[in-house]
C-alpha cells in the first residue's frame, strides 16, 4: 500500500489553516482545502481524508501535494489552466499586425476594425482584440519635429539647468508672450455667485480688438510681471524688458528664459534709467543673462 508523504505544520501555518477551515467568511473551496491539509497533518491518508470530507481521493491527494509544493499561497488560488484553444491561427494574427503597421487599405487613410475584418475574413471584435493585445491604434497619429538648431544640446542644458539647479541668490524668469488675445466684454453685467445659483453672464459680447500679453514668471516664487500692448514688435518687447528692469533688484543676477522668436533678437535697443539696452545682449542689469530655448524645442 502506497503511503502519502507526511505534512508538518508550524504554529503559524496551523493557526491560519484553522481560521480558513472555521471562518464564516472563508471561501468554501479554501475552507475545504484547509481541512484536507489539517487532516493530513494529523497523519491521515488520502483515503481516510476523502471519506471524512466526502471528496474524491484524487482531490485529497492534489491538495496535499499542492501544499507541500507551494505552502499556504498554493491553497488560496487555483492553478492556471490552459483555457480555450485560440480560434484564430497565429499566422493570421501576424498578418493582421503586418497589414496594420506596414500597409494601408485602398481609398482609406488607415485600417478600421470592419475593413480589416472583411479583408482577413474574421470578426471585427477579433481584430479589436488583436489590436488591443499588441497596443495598436491605427486611427491615431502623432506629430514630431526634429530640431535643426546646431546648438540644441548647449541650449537645452542651459535651460533645464536653470530650472533644476538655479544659481544661488539669482532670479530666474521664464519669459513669453501671447499675441492675438481677444479683448471681449459682455453686453450686460452678470449676477454674482450666491447660494443655490451660479454666477451668470450674457451669451453675447462686444469685441474690442486684440491685445498682446507679455509675462515673466519667477521660477522660484511664482511671481508674475506682466504687460499688455497693442502690437507685438521688438519695440513692445523692449518696453517689457524695461519693466522687468524696474521691477527687479539691481544687485541680483537675472536669468531670462525665452524662446528664439525673431522679435527677441532685434539689434536695436531702447532707453531706460540705466541707459541704452541692446536687445541682442539683454544688458538689463550688470549681471543679466539670457537662456534661449532651441529651435523647435516645443515639438
Amino acid at each position: 500500500m502506497r503511503v502519502a508523504p507526511p505534512i508538518e505544520l508550524s504554529a503559524e501555518q496551523r493557526t491560519t489553516l484553522e481560521a480558513w477551515a472555521n471562518g464564516r467568511k472563508s471561501q468554501v473551496r479554501v475552507a475545504e482545502r484547509a481541512r484536507v491539509v489539517l487532516l493530513a497533518a494529523e497523519g491521515k491518508q488520502n483515503l481516510e481524508i476523502a471519506a471524512i470530507l466526502s471528496i474524491s481521493v484524487q482531490k485529497a491527494a492534489r491538495w496535499r501535494w499542492r501544499f507541500l509544493a507551494k505552502g499556504l499561497p498554493g491553497l488560496e488560488k487555483d492553478a492556471p489552466r490552459p483555457g480555450r484553444l485560440p480560434l484564430i491561427a497565429p499566422d493570421k494574427v501576424a498578418e493582421v499586425i503586418r497589414l496594420t503597421t506596414l500597409e494601408k487599405p485602398a481609398h482609406a487613410t488607415h485600417w478600421s476594425t470592419r475593413s480589416m475584418a472583411k479583408h482577413m475574413g474574421i470578426s471585427d471584435t477579433s481584430v479589436l482584440r488583436i489590436w488591443r493585445a499588441h497596443g495598436l491604434k491605427p486611427h491615431r497619429s502623432a506629430t514630431f519635429k526634429v530640431s535643426n538648431d546646431p546648438l540644441f544640446a548647449e541650449k537645452l542644458e542651459a535651460v533645464v539647468g536653470l530650472y533644476l539647479s538655479p544659481p544661488e541668490h539669482a532670479i530666474v524668469l521664464c519669459v513669453d508672450e501671447k499675441s492675438q488675445v481677444q479683448a471681449l466684454d459682455r453686453t450686460q453685467p452678470g449676477l454674482p455667485l450666491k447660494r443655490g445659483r451660479a454666477e451668470t453672464m450674457t451669451h453675447d459680447y462686444k469685441r474690442y480688438g486684440t491685445t498682446t500679453l507679455f509675462a515673466a514668471m519667477d521660477a522660484a516664487t511664482g511671481r508674475v510681471i506682466s504687460l499688455c500692448q497693442q502690437r507685438h514688435r521688438h519695440q513692445e518687447w523692449l518696453k517689457f524688458l524695461c519693466l522687468i528692469d524696474e521691477a527687479t533688484p539691481q544687485d541680483r543676477q537675472i536669468h531670462l528664459i525665452a524662446d528664439n522668436y525673431a522679435t527677441h533678437k532685434h539689434p536695436v535697443g531702447c532707453e531706460n534709467s540705466n541707459g541704452t539696452i541692446p536687445l541682442t545682449s539683454l544688458v538689463l542689469h550688470p549681471f543679466a543673462r539670457l537662456a534661449e530655448c532651441p529651435s523647435c524645442a516645443g515639438n
